[in-house]
């Protein structure tokens, strides 16, 4: 039954069969290699932990509102979408987008940008790189390993979730020097299953703050008919008003917002492999462009729902008086802790020969919840 999964799948594609982990592991006929690994991440601590954490809006603030967990289930529908017209290996794309947001701090980028600047002189902070320190050494929940011990091309996605990696420091710094040796090459472009699942974040970061947005009241509809594309779709529902609830018109724009992108990008990345003449993964893997890309229109739309988006939401009055709430409760938390680490966490479990390290560990797979109980205990 495998062989006929492996024979369908396009040339492009990374194979259902693995080239294996760190760590040998019997197989299993029940699930492939990349069913295993998407398992072990929907099984994890930090994945449930994911619900907890706020993807713009601090959780106390409204029921309805994306977290990360919701966000990184929206990442995969999309993704998985693209990657069957594709005829690509589904599960591994499902799996990176699932995982890519496991090494995020509560409070979003605010959080984030607090711990990097509690850890500048220990290496700084990284989500994505947390991300894989989650995976590697911080989740235990097996006899003979540390860590959930993926699948090489899984953690290769994972790393490359922004394009190959040119320089290591940062890496070195935070995973330890040179970990990964010749299993990964950094260098070398993604596949296109991390390029799908990279691509599928801004697909549903955008459409889906749109919708919290315009749910919470920062901005009006009207207020987006000054971005192309955005102006035809809003013009053709908001003949609807009428007849149906604005809710339901805001989700049937958000809904056209995603066909369009999701649209775009299967055309535009169509192009991109006749152009640059991919004939397998090999090719895919030194080939010196991205290839999972938007057209230029597409991109333009883009960037401009990102600066929409920064300036009346993320740097709203509102969200910036919790965002600074969060940067205050991480940084009290980092220096409270540093002070008498034992009294907060089991330093036996973490590393000890770097502490502070290990108190970024700590905070970061906090949720929203947990870190604010704490500082109002501490206070």
């Amino acid at each position: 039954m495998q062989k006929n999964s492996i024979q369908k799948l396009s040339k492009l594609a990374v194979p259902l069969k693995s080239k294996g982990r760190f760590y040998k592991e019997k197989k299993t006929y029940l699930r492939s290699d990349f069913q295993r690994d998407r398992d072990r991440i929907i099984h994890s601590t930090a994945f449930r932990r994911l619900k907890h954490k706020t993807q713009v809006f601090v959780n106390t603030s409204g029921d309805h509102f994306r977290t990360r967990i919701t966000h990184s289930l929206e990442v995969a529908q999309i993704a998985r979408t693209l990657s069957k017209f594709f005829n690509l290996n589904e599960d591994l794309c499902e799996t990176l987008c699932l995982a890519h947001d496991l090494g995020h701090t509560p409070f979003g980028h605010a959080g984030e940008d607090a711990l990097n600047n509690c850890m500048k002189k220990y290496g700084g902070f990284d989500h994505n790189i947390q991300t894989i320190r989650t995976i590697l050494f911080l989740e235990n929940r097996y006899y003979e390993f540390k860590g959930l011990n993926l699948t090489f091309e899984t953690l290769d996605g994972l790393l490359k979730h922004n394009g190959p990696i040119k320089n290591k420091k940062k890496y070195d710094k935070i995973l330890g020097k040179n970990y990964f040796k010749n299993k990964i090459k950094l260098s070398l472009n993604p596949s296109l299953e991390a390029q799908i699942a990279s691509i599928s974040d801004d697909i549903a970061y955008n459409s889906h703050d749109l919708e919290d947005g315009l749910k919470s009241n920062l901005f009006k509809l009207k207020e987006l008919e000054k971005i192309p594309i955005l102006k035809n779709i809003i013009i053709k529902h908001k003949k609807k008003t009428k007849y149906f609830s604005s809710d339901l018109i805001i989700r049937q724009i958000i809904r056209d917002i995603i066909n369009e992108m999701v649209k775009d990008i299967i055309s535009n990345t169509k192009k991109n492999i006749k152009n640059f003449k991919l004939k397998d993964l090999n090719d895919v893997y030194n080939s010196r462009h991205p290839i999972v890309t938007f057209s230029k229109k597409m991109r333009e739309f883009d960037k401009k729902i990102k600066k929409f988006l920064r300036t009346k939401m993320y740097y709203h009055k509102s969200v910036k008086v919790k965002t600074n709430e969060g940067k205050k409760i991480i940084r009290k938390l980092f220096l409270s802790i540093k002070k008498n680490p034992k009294s907060y966490i089991n330093v036996s479990k973490y590393d000890k020969s770097n502490i502070a390290r290990s108190i970024s560990d700590f905070i970061a797979g906090m949720t929203d919840r947990y870190a604010i109980n704490l500082y109002k205990k501490i206070q």
